[in-house]
């Protein structure tokens, strides 16, 4: 605190410039409106509460300068609490608050004018002690008012984060608990939307800082949250397709991250983080890479059972995954770009650099050791199903 008490010619010209607390306030008053458009337009404060505010602390200042000791600063305090609470910005308040200390300084100037012999150490001391009761006091405001926001930050964020973690959970969302949720998260019920899923490099750690920002620079909205493992987000978007939002997230990703496909309305949300999930779970661990869920009526179903889709893939896989580590890889990788390829062989030597008869060679090795055809409907059915699930949950 730099204010300690007051000089005995400031605490005259204090207690001789208290019978202009009235003219000083109106004229503070009729300052701050004309300079600033938040007060001129009663956004947070009504007019006659802004001139009595006025009032109250000039009366408090001139008291402060009147008296010994340091100052009771608790009215300064619950101010920056009270603008903070109504969302005044604190730049125009503190503003305000200089304004009418320089009024009480003007005052001062002109009571040592009218003095024989014009007090100069008077209005030297005088000086010093405004600006160092100003410092106490506009630190004690701005302390509060940042303590506050940090306060109701807090708050804003865990009800935030609660509604976002009670739209990933599903289960008793009914539509008019979905409409309070899109309403405070500033979503469209009815929008599209993607779900994000991204690995967390440690505990605590976002893998996609200031996400939400980067987002809204782009005109999506999103809301977030973190857990232990994953920072998981729901992101609406301006168009059916989710490209923009994808190469935003390429944009260096920090680890592993897996996005659903697009779906309408934010019901479908707990499902869609289910596929996110699954899409990560998708990518080789340590990979810093986005996979984005493809979406198709044979996905949807092996993503609809994980247990039951593993187990099918140890099943019809068996033979072939308990081969030796590098016969297992190979067969594995040629079936399924076989898959990729709707069963041509010679598109699938190209993307495997390798002669259309290798691959021939390959395929006759897993038939035989999984005792299924290519050429039957079914077992290409079971093996397509197998795979797929086998991509999803590592076998």
């Amino acid at each position: 605190m730099r204010y300690t008490g007051a000089h005995p010619a400031v605490a005259e010209l204090a207690t001789a410039a208290h019978e202009r607390i009235p003219e000083m306030a109106t004229t503070t008053f009729e300052q701050i409106l004309e300079e600033m458009p938040v007060y001129r337009d009663q956004q947070f404060v009504r007019h006659p509460d802004l001139l009595s505010s006025c009032r109250d602390n000039l009366r408090f200042l001139l008291q402060a300068l009147s008296r010994d000791g340091a100052p009771d600063l608790s009215k300064a305090r619950s101010t920056g609490r009270e603008r903070a609470l109504l969302g005044a910005p604190l730049p125009e308040l503190l503003r305000a608050y200089r304004i009418g200390f320089t009024q009480v300084w003007r005052c001062f100037v002109d009571l040592t004018s009218h003095q024989a012999g014009h007090d100069v150490a008077a209005l030297v001391a005088a000086t010093t002690a405004i600006w160092d009761l100003m410092d106490d006091y506009i630190e004690a405001l701005t302390n509060s008012y940042r303590e506050t926001m940090a306060e109701i930050t807090r708050t804003r964020q865990n009800r935030r984060s609660a509604l976002v973690e009670a739209l990933f959970e599903g289960g008793t969302a009914t539509e008019g608990t979905l409409w309070d949720i899109a309403r405070m998260l500033d979503l469209s019920l009815d929008g599209t939307f993607v779900v994000v899923a991204a690995e967390t490099p440690g505990l605590g750690q976002e893998p996609l800082p200031l996400i939400e920002d980067r987002l809204r620079d782009r005109h999506h909205a999103s809301a977030w949250r973190l857990t232990p493992e994953l920072q998981v987000g729901v992101v609406s978007l301006r168009e059916p397709v989710a490209e923009p939002v994808l190469d935003l997230l390429r944009d260096d990703p920090a680890g592993r991250v897996g996005v659903s496909p697009p779906y309408r309305g934010l019901g479908g949300t707990a499902r869609a983080l289910h596929l996110a999930r699954l899409a990560l779970s998708s990518l080789p661990p340590g990979a810093r890479a986005v996979a984005q869920f493809h979406e198709s009526p044979l996905a949807g179903l092996v993503a609809s059972d994980p247990e039951a889709s593993a187990q099918l893939a140890r099943q019809v896989l068996r033979p072939v995954l308990e081969l030796p580590e590098d016969e297992r890889r190979v067969l594995l990788s040629t079936l399924r770009t076989w898959f990729d390829s709707g069963g041509s062989t010679r598109l699938t030597a190209q993307r495997l650099f390798c002669h259309p008869n290798t691959v021939r060679h390959r395929l006759r090795r897993v038939t035989g050791e999984l005792d299924r055809s290519l050429s039957d409907p079914a077992d290409i059915a079971e093996l397509g199903t197998a795979l797929r699930a086998l991509d999803m949950f590592g076998g």
